[in-house]
């Protein structure tokens, strides 16, 4: 007898996470339901035993598989790798560092059929060390559909598109089938920016549920986040990747100042996180940073940057130059 294809395909792309994965997986046992499959991608670790502890620890799982690639690919190819083998109806991700409350899953399916629109965000628990705190989803209005493009602005505020979490939702097919689900292969930082723009300006409708069941682990020693070498410079194609495809839209000169705010934010964050970067990737943040910031104009650049506080601006005039103008 043929099983029927499942509500929910769960990806979990996981790296170099043999110490980690363990809770995640028990945390996913505690959500599981026959018509739940999961998905672990092991994005070809070798120094650790990942791919061991993967086979060893979802054994108890229904519907689980292990896939691994054979070569290194990143977030965004391991999380496509995933998609790619999904068959179910709705989908969601994990990574292979955190974990879920139990009865997570069941619930955001809940959401997703009961509110029917193409994507559900949550609110999630950010862990370091023994401290937790609740991280809520800018919008707030909740348990209501509503139209993604109407939660890009305003420029000066933190919205949805500035939470772009993959794992904190869950999507419909239907967005595959539009294009919309995929990352952008390769990237190794920053992937879900691109990925967020889209699903706001191209998906018909969304809601937020207070649902706050992801436990996300912040400050690992591991983490991408802590790294300095040169894959945090992938941010920058990130963000030109998401500037290229406002290009076409037709709210573009409404948006495009959103788009170059947050780019500026995380510009002048990394600017400021100096101290992480190894000394030639510092070198090269610095001089790409001065090209991209160089591409845009004294006045988008003072429409965007309004409000940005003095320590940020002072960051980007320090590889720029200008922005006197500019409120801080």
């Amino acid at each position: 007898m043929t099983r029927r294809p499942p509500t929910l395909s769960v990806i979990v792309p996981c790296y170099h996470v043999a110490d980690l994965v363990h809770d995640t997986v028990a945390g996913l046992a505690a959500n599981q339901r026959d018509d739940f499959e999961f998905i672990f991608v092991d994005d070809h670790s070798t120094e650790d035993e990942t791919h061991e502890a993967l086979l060893a620890l979802t054994r108890p799982l229904a519907r689980a598989r292990v896939i691994r690639r054979e070569h290194n690919g990143g977030l965004a190819t391991a999380r496509n790798t995933g998609i790619d083998a999904a068959e179910g109806r709705y989908l969601t991700f994990l990574d292979g560092d955190d974990w879920q409350a139990p009865g997570h899953l069941s619930a955001l399916v809940e959401a997703a059929e009961r509110l029917d629109v193409d994507f559900v965000r949550t609110d999630h628990v950010q862990v370091t060390g023994r401290e937790r705190t609740l991280h809520r989803a800018p919008e707030g209005r909740r348990n209501v559909a509503l139209d993604p493009r109407d939660s890009i602005l305003p420029v000066d505020d933190t919205t949805m598109v500035d939470y772009p979490y993959a794992w904190a939702g869950v999507y419909h097919r239907r967005l595959l089938e539009r294009g919309l689900l995929r990352f952008h292969d390769g990237l190794r930082t920053a992937e879900d920016r691109p990925w967020i723009w889209e699903l706001h300006r191209r998906a018909d409708s969304y809601a937020v549920a207070a649902l706050p069941g992801v436990f996300y682990r912040r400050g690992l020693a591991t983490s991408l986040t802590q790294i300095g070498d040169v894959r945090q410079l992938d941010f920058f194609r990130a963000f030109d990747l998401v500037l290229d495809a406002l290009a076409d839209d037709p709210d573009a000169a409404r948006l495009r100042p959103k788009a170059l705010r947050t780019y500026c934010v995380v510009i002048a964050h990394q600017l400021l996180d100096r101290h992480r970067f190894e000394r030639g990737v510092h070198a090269r943040l610095r001089q790409t940073a001065a090209e991209v910031l160089g591409r845009m104009t004294e006045e988008e650049l003072g429409e965007a940057l309004v409000g940005m506080g003095e320590e940020r601006l002072t960051a980007l005039r320090r590889v720029r130059g200008g922005l006197k103008g500019v409120a801080a």
